[in-house]
């Protein structure tokens, strides 16, 4: 077979108006996808430059591929199998550092640039004082960005029309506030004028995002089958969920410069948002899809379940885990509930995709600090609001407690027991530590001992009326009928 390439797409040339750090698989199947739905959708009229800082990188198959790609969206809609191929076309060069450093910093004079798209990993966006204005490609992310960002200010000698607007997608909070916050730094420390630094601030526009969608990337043991039915080779084939939502939050409206969200009319699983404040959407977030995960993923795992649709699978965990969502998390969010209800329906799909194997010890990893942040607020919001313990959730400290019971810890994991099975138990080594001394402890001194944990959940938990009582009563079920029977008798 013949490699995807131009000569099949005859893909239109469009100026290059996105220049994109990074080119894998979650920002092919993502910020490419849209800009690829809204060019035919004859939205916008743009491509993107991908631009890669490593070698090794897929940079060589673009080119051979004439930056063409497949893209295939495997999930449920509805309740219902939903699978689309789309062949992408958006991407027009792709470029690495080391290799093609001139040509990256040429991108810099395009006069059709408009967006930087970047997804460097959490551990992108820092600050390192030693960083030199003058090391190319060997300095950290906001220092590249910097010197690109200087490079344009100086070729369009501070022509304010010509600033660009940032779309960080880094996991981390505020990543556009922080992501500014260090480009200034790095003009502070390497002594740039003042003129650049007014620019950044008044013609640049650095938002603030929050990214959803599973991406598992290339099929492996699907390749050969898949491609032979699209009837070419791709050796940049990609897979995602057919879910998918970006919420960006900006200081100015960029809803004209970005008409992605005109490009979704119809794909009610997809959304993009524009707003001044990305918070309540980060905390449905949280609070529904990965406060639904960590909520049952423990118990179902000593059930004897591994992945998350084999619980889906089963009736009594899928009910656990739907009856936690509508009536012990949605009643403690903030946005209209029909929003709420129809974000937590398409959790329920997503949770029932059979294209995605999503193994329960993989989330188990730091459940303790999971907790924290996805479950906790809405315990304590729906004690607050109801003046009562929501159940299920009382229960998930309680299979959280029977799952990290283990009195060995071997290369940096405490060691489990699920009928005979060894398992390792993921967390921080304090955490470990506490549960190696004190998991046989009896249900009620286990519980106290970690409800009152004030470095664990950041306030003392055993002062909330009833809770140690609740979640004993919960432990020692399933220590003594197991984790199937003890969530039955939530009943």
């Amino acid at each position: 077979m013949n490699n995807l390439n131009l000569e099949l797409t005859k893909a239109v040339k469009r100026p290059i108006t996105v220049m994109q750090y990074g080119g894998g698989n979650f920002l092919r199947a993502f910020v490419d996808y849209f800009f690829d739905l809204a060019n035919e959708k004859g939205l916008y009229n743009g491509s993107v430059a991908i631009v890669e800082s490593l070698p090794n990188s897929n940079v060589d198959r673009f080119k051979g591929q004439d930056c063409q790609y497949t893209l295939q969206l495997r999930g449920n809609i509805n309740g219902e199998k939903y699978v689309e191929t789309r062949v992408i076309t958006s991407v027009a060069k792709a470029l690495t550092l080391t290799h093609d450093f001139d040509e990256y910093m040429d991108l810099a004079k395009e006069e059709s640039l408009c967006f930087v798209v970047s997804n460097t990993t959490e551990a992108g966006i820092v600050f390192n004082g030693e960083d030199k204005f003058d090391d190319k490609f060997y300095v950290t992310f906001p220092a590249k960005l910097t010197q690109f960002l200087y490079a344009r200010y100086q070729n369009f000698n501070g022509d304010m029309s010509k600033g660009l607007i940032m779309l960080p997608v880094e996991l981390i909070d505020d990543n556009g506030i922080v992501l500014k916050k260090y480009v200034l730094d790095y003009a502070d420390l390497w002594n740039l004028e003042d003129g650049f630094k007014n620019w950044l601030k008044e013609a640049c526009i650095f938002t603030s995002t929050l990214v959803d969608r599973i991406v598992p990337g290339f099929p492996r043991d699907e390749k050969d089958q898949i491609c032979a039915q699209l009837g070419y080779n791709d050796d940049l084939l990609d897979t995602a969920e057919p879910f998918a939502l970006w919420v960006i939050e900006s200081p100015k409206d960029i809803s004209k410069e970005l008409p992605l969200d005109k490009a979704l009319v119809g794909k009610t699983n997809m959304d993009i948002i524009f707003t001044d404040n990305q918070k309540p959407y980060k905390q449905r977030k949280v609070r529904i899809l990965n406060g639904a995960h960590t909520s049952f993923v423990l118990a179902s795992y000593l059930i004897g379940h591994d992945t998350v649709k084999e619980s889906m699978d089963d009736e009594l965990v899928r009910n656990f885990m739907n009856e936690t969502i509508q009536e012990e998390i949605i009643p403690t969010l903030t946005l209209p509930r029909e929003e709420l209800k129809a974000f937590a329906d398409a959790v329920v799909d997503r949770f029932n995709n059979p294209f995605i194997k999503h193994a329960l010890l993989s989330i188990s990893l730091n459940s303790v600090s999971k907790w924290r942040a996805r479950c906790m607020p809405s315990l304590l919001g729906y004690v607050e609001k109801n003046g009562k313990l929501p159940k299920n959730l009382a229960f998930s400290i309680a299979a959280l407690l029977a799952f990290y019971k283990g009195s060995k810890i071997e290369d940096s994991a405490l060691l489990g027991d699920r009928n005979g099975e060894t398992y390792k138990i993921m967390d921080d080594p304090d955490v470990l530590e506490f549960f190696r001394d004190n998991s046989a402890l009896p249900a009620k001194e286990l519980t106290e001992k970690y409800l009152s944990n004030v470095k664990f959940h950041g306030q003392d938990l055993t002062l909330v009326p009833g809770l140690v009582d609740e979640v004993a009563k919960d432990l020692d079920n399933i220590r003594t009928y197991g984790a199937r029977k003890a969530m039955e008798m939530l009943k």
